[in-house]
């Protein structure tokens, strides 16, 4: 193989790395980011109450999924 042909693949190689470095850069930026919007959320005065409908509402949808494969 050239060594120009080879060159060229090293340098192709290096921009994918420097690119996946910026896009784990990036994840944990938004790991971050999500952790404290949830920190924050959890201040809020209706937060309890948000969470139990949440969790009700996902039960029946499971319980809704499950009946309908049951019927199927």
């Amino acid at each position: 193989m050239k060594e120009s042909k080879l060159i060229e693949m090293y340098n192709k190689i290096e921009s994918i790395g420097q690119a996946l470095n910026r896009i784990i850069h990036e994840l944990n930026n938004l790991k971050d980011l999500s952790i404290g919007t949830m920190e924050l959320v959890k201040c809020f005065p209706q937060y309890s109450k948000a969470l139990k409908k949440l969790k009700k509402d996902l039960t029946e949808k499971k319980e809704n999924k499950s009946n309908e494969k049951k019927s199927k």
